[in-house]
């Protein structure tokens, strides 16, 4: 922050006669900062997903907090999370289709697709081979042939059809991406920097500073859900995922800044990599958690817990991801509206 006011007020201290030459860090790319970034029907269905995916934690956490969720209430949260997901489905279209108009994307039936099967399709080719082998093995977590049915009629006549509503209301009702500064037609060359700057440093920071501040309450929901026992502290549950989203956002934003300090302007899809990569984190967890903390063996009980904890670590990506691109943006904005440009 403090780095951040020096820079601003010694732009605004400067000569209305000072050359380009002098410029340096952040200021020199305000041409190319704001350049769109490649596959923007992949990038426009990742923010849209993961804007569902955080409403969705928002309801799960609001019903919980409510009481909704009890010891004798047996699959009441699953059964809440597969209505919201059906639900807030046209949330992923709208904000899905708003980005990719604001892109100025053309291939509009792709997109739309690409978002309704983004989360959809892995989830179901895992699903499926766990539930397949629990077939096989003739175990009660097998979920009957009426039950797939009604879960693939949800997502065929409810979160599909939202989904393209969503997608239409988020392309009519936005307009161009108002950009502060003007994007030259050819890009500028970034230059070189040392590995510490790397993008691969930056995700392993952006990654691990959010998961440390879940990490204690990771092992009683791992217990909850893999343990046989009861969690019930939904208030302390809602102060940390505040809190993981408030870590993430800060840290997005301090990674984004020393990315443009260095020249380096393609920030897009570093803000998701960067924010998303604390989903890599809580899979490197788990697999501690698997082998020294739980009791699970067996090839079912291992295909279950590392097949539905990848779904929950690919969640934590796109949700995470997400509230990394939307303070990176705001933050950028925000940098390039206070400076005078020459």
């Amino acid at each position: 922050s403090r780095i951040l006011k020096h820079d601003l007020n010694r732009m605004s201290d400067e000569d209305d006669d000072s050359s380009p030459e002098e410029e340096n860090g952040w200021k020199i790319i305000h041409t190319d900062v704001f350049r769109f970034p490649i596959n923007r029907e992949l990038f426009s269905s990742i923010i849209g997903v993961g804007c569902q995916f955080l409403s969705i934690f928002t309801g799960i956490l609001i019903f919980a907090v409510c009481g909704m969720f009890t010891v004798h209430r047996h699959g009441s949260l699953i059964a809440s999370a597969v209505i919201l997901y059906a639900f807030t489905s046209c949330v992923a279209g709208y904000m899905s289709g708003r980005i990719y108009r604001q892109f100025q994307g053309e291939h509009w039936t792709w997109n739309i697709i690409l978002t309704a099967n983004l989360f959809t399709v892995p989830f179901f080719i895992i699903w499926s081979i766990i539930n397949t082998f629990a077939w096989a093995h003739g175990t009660t977590q097998a979920l009957p042939y009426t039950t797939v049915l009604i879960l693939a009629f949800m997502w065929l006549f409810v979160g599909f059809p939202l989904t393209i509503l969503g997608g239409i209301f988020g392309k009519n009702c936005t307009t161009n991406f108002d950009a502060p500064c003007r994007t030259k037609n050819i890009a500028r060359e970034i230059p070189q920097v040392a590995w510490y700057r790397t993008s691969f440093i930056r995700m392993l920071v952006g990654g691990f500073l959010p998961f440390s501040a879940i990490s204690v309450e990771l092992y009683y929901i791992f217990s909850t859900f893999w343990g046989r026992e009861q969690y019930m502290l939904y208030g302390i549950l809602t102060i940390v995922f505040i809190i993981l989203l408030s870590v993430t956002a800060c840290i997005s934003i301090a990674l984004t800044y020393f990315q443009l300090a260095a020249e380096d302007y393609r920030w897009w899809w570093q803000s998701i990599i960067t924010s998303g990569s604390t989903g890599l984190f809580v899979f490197l967890y788990a697999i501690f958690f698997y082998f020294n903390r739980s009791k699970m063996r067996g090839t079912l009980q291992t295909l279950q817990f590392f097949g539905y904890t990848s779904i929950a670590c690919y969640v934590f990506f796109l949700m995470l991801g997400t509230v990394g691109f939307f303070s990176s943006l705001r933050f950028i904005r925000y940098i390039y509206v206070n400076i005078k440009m020459d």
